[in-house]
């Protein structure tokens, strides 16, 4: 079992907080975005999508740390949130200048993808509010000492957005671990966001530095890899032992020069089309590994935030089960279930992630 020492749920407002960029997404459904005259509305965003599922499937008070520029695309991404039951009382706002010279709100343009057409997306999020968010701008002495938070997550997308979030980042991390605060970061490696400002040097710069206040370590082998330094050869992106072993072997570098890390953990995905993979996770805690049930040729519709899903069942199962492999379990299952909807956040109940963890089908429930 877990020796996670998880802050009381009565000592603290909330279960979970992310902090991180949310963005407009923009979905032209079955067709594509160069082509498209239609286009479905979305809210979405790596750090942000962890604690909706949090707050959806899971029933944790959860709350996001984020900012707008105010103006109607920037109340309609609250209202977006306010829907997923996430707590908007910590967003920062900035004035709109009318034309989104100086400050604007995010756009992600997303193409599902199907069968051998990958899956598109094109974001458009240059000098965001968000992005100019620096030390200095959100008070974590109030959020983390006086309010209580029980679980922080962020990520590296947050961080690499310009050269003012990776510092917020380490700062709120900082703060967290002050006040007994779980801290959990998913490496999310993204090369086209760092090539602004240093690449992969900046990059394993700031993610090592953040990675000293991290109790929960999430991401890839590639992951590990661009953010962390740590090579190891021979893996490749298909759900075998060679992989398993591959990432067995990063993860006891990482927890040797990060002895903070609690846990570990990675999803296992063979792409096998757009719209068939393979599906799994492996997490490490307390010196063992804990793999989830494999699901080959998993049918997908919507690929875009199944990893995040995964976390915020994860999370979930350390944080409220104390359970490892139920942890890796529920995670695995939860991402499943989300990629089986359109739209970058959870449609899933914990009643149906319950249901596929005991082994259950796609029956018709009547």
């Amino acid at each position: 079992m877990s020796s996670f020492a998880v802050k009381p749920a009565a000592e603290c407002r909330y279960d979970i907080l992310s902090l991180g960029e949310v963005m407009l997404r923009l979905d032209p459904g079955e067709g594509r975005i160069r082509t498209s005259r239609q286009f479905q509305a979305w809210e979405g965003g790596g750090e942000y999508n962890v604690a909706r599922g949090l707050r959806r499937c899971f029933g944790q008070r959860a709350a996001v740390v984020t900012a707008f520029a105010k103006n109607e695309v920037g109340l309609l991404m609250e209202d977006f949130i306010l829907q997923g039951g996430v707590d908007t009382s910590l967003i920062k706002w900035a004035d709109y200048d009318g034309i989104g010279r100086t400050v604007r709100n995010g756009l992600n343009f997303t193409e599902r993808g199907f069968g051998i057409r990958g899956a598109v997306g094109c974001s458009d999020r240059g000098n965001t509010a968000a992005s100019q968010l620096k030390v200095g701008d959100i008070d974590w002495e109030y959020i983390f000492g006086t309010l209580g938070v029980r679980w922080l997550h962020t990520g590296g997308i947050f961080a690499a957005l310009s050269e003012t979030t990776g510092p917020l980042v380490i700062e709120a991390a900082k703060t967290a671990k002050k006040y007994g605060t779980m801290v959990s970061y998913d490496l999310n490696y993204r090369p086209s966001l760092w090539k602004g400002f240093g690449g992969l040097k900046k990059c394993q710069e700031i993610n090592r530095e953040i990675a000293k206040y991290v109790d929960v370590m999430i991401g890839n082998e590639e992951d590990f890899t661009a953010c962390l330094g740590f090579e190891i050869e021979g893996a490749d992106e298909n759900l075998t032992e060679l992989e398993i072993e591959s990432f067995q072997k990063m993860i006891a570098k990482a927890v040797k020069e990060f002895p903070n890390f609690k846990a570990t953990a990675t999803t296992m995905r063979g792409v096998k089309s757009a719209t068939v993979n393979d599906w799994g996770a492996m997490a490490w805690c307390n010196g063992k590994f804990y793999t989830s049930t494999h699901r080959p040729n998993l049918e997908i519709m919507d690929r875009v935030g199944g990893g995040d899903s995964f976390a915020s069942g994860f999370i979930y199962g350390l944080m409220e089960l104390g359970d490892p492999q139920l942890a890796v379990e529920y995670g695995a299952a939860h991402g499943a279930l989300a990629m089986t909807t359109p739209g970058d956040t959870t449609m899933a109940s914990l009643s149906e992630v319950k249901k596929l963890v005991g082994g259950g089908g796609a029956r018709v429930d009547r």
